[in-house]
């Protein structure tokens, strides 16, 4: 049997037929949140899924040790591109975050995070903690992670980009706990970063940022302003009940224009959802993330080395801290960040990025075992 051969049918097929259902129904969830108005999103969506399918089946054939020398090129090409877009990047909702290349808008900071997530893996595995863990070892492999990190992470929160910036911290936490770092090591930056909070929230960012984090802690404060938005969305979710009002229903908030039509298909497609499906749909939807999850567990303990669990780690929690920021600010229990949700919201380049990480996670699969001789 050809080892290309070997590759295709050592697929993960949960993991792929989980990845496929979600863009389906995403497709679903996109043209049901924007069908009364004259937009084409769910066609965009559908080219960009096929073409991140393409790159996710490619990617997966490919050995995921070529990080060793493709992770260091692309994330030097995405911190240019961040630098780039604070020179010709276009703003949207109140972030300068977006490079137009001709028939395409893309997010830098999304390509950031991939490329920051495969230079860590690198950089942990090839550089291990010891054994007997020396302080100043543990000590100075966290500051060079934090330099890795430091460098994107502050060009993606002077966009401001608050969401893609709180994705870097369950990620570089993860990563270097997975490497051997102890966790009062861990616990001691938890414990300062909370100590910077405040100062963060009063001097550190944009007037709207800070209205969405008082919002959040006090929804009723400004119902009319600040607060519409997570208001409507806990209506709309509210409103579907157990089972939903069902699809393209009538004088829904959606269809009436109470949920905000630049963000409904992106932001806020869980508000769509949940007033379209009610509870059962939404638990079922965060049922099959829940289970996608486990999937990208069971893959990363699987892995044959250091490498592959580290790449593992950081894809794993990428994926579960999109999922729980996003459905979590649609009912308040997350401040409004705008994560999206993966493969479900509206975005290409998006769908690209999370389809090229399951790509790899599939590669971690794949060659998780040699290869039957030809």
């Amino acid at each position: 049997m050809s080892p290309l051969l070997q590759k295709i049918l050592r697929t993960n097929w949960i993991l792929f037929g989980l990845m496929l259902a979600l863009s389906i129904f995403g497709l679903y969830a996109i043209y049901s949140a924007t069908y009364m108005r004259p937009t084409d999103y769910w066609h965009r969506q559908l080219l960009w899924m096929g073409v991140s399918v393409g790159v996710s089946f490619v990617t997966s054939l490919i050995d995921y040790r070529w990080t060793k020398w493709g992770a260091i090129p692309l994330y030097l090409a995405s911190v240019a591109m961040l630098v780039a877009v604070q020179v010709i990047g276009e703003a949207q909702y109140g972030a300068k975050s977006w490079l137009d290349l001709g028939p395409l808008y893309f997010q830098p900071s999304q390509l950031a995070v991939v490329s920051g997530i495969m230079v860590l893996a690198l950089f942990l595995s090839t550089m291990p903690v010891s054994p007997d863990r020396k302080f100043l070892e543990q000590i100075g492999r966290i500051f060079a992670c934090g330099c890795i990190v430091g460098a994107p992470w502050l060009l993606i929160l002077i966009q401001p980009d608050l969401g893609s910036a709180i994705v870097w911290v369950p990620i570089l936490l993860g990563m270097i706990f997975i490497a051997g770092i102890q966790f009062r090591y861990l616990a001691s930056i938890l414990l300062i970063g909370l100590a910077l909070i405040p100062i963060v929230v009063n001097f550190g960012l944009k007037p709207y940022q800070h209205d969405r984090i008082m919002v959040f802690l006090e929804p009723e404060r400004d119902p009319q302003g600040a607060g519409w938005t997570i208001t409507q969305s806990m209506i709309a979710i509210g409103s579907g009940g157990w089972s939903g009002k069902g699809f393209k229903a009538p004088n829904t908030l959606n269809e009436l224009g109470f949920l905000p039509s630049t963000i409904v298909h992106n932001d806020f497609i869980f508000s769509v959802i949940g007033e379209q499906h009610g509870f059962i749909g939404g638990a079922l939807l965060i049922s099959v993330f829940g289970l996608l999850v486990l999937t990208c567990l069971f893959i990363t303990a699987e892995a044959k080395d250091d490498l592959g669990r580290l790449l593992g780690t950081g894809i794993t929690l990428l994926i579960f801290t999109h999922v729980f920021m996003n459905i979590g600010m649609t009912i308040s229990v997350t401040p409004i960040t705008g994560l999206p949700l993966p493969l479900v919201s509206y975005g290409g380049s998006f769908v690209l990025i999370v389809m090229f990480s399951f790509g790899i996670l599939q590669s971690i699969w794949i060659h998780r075992k040699p290869l039957d001789p030809v």
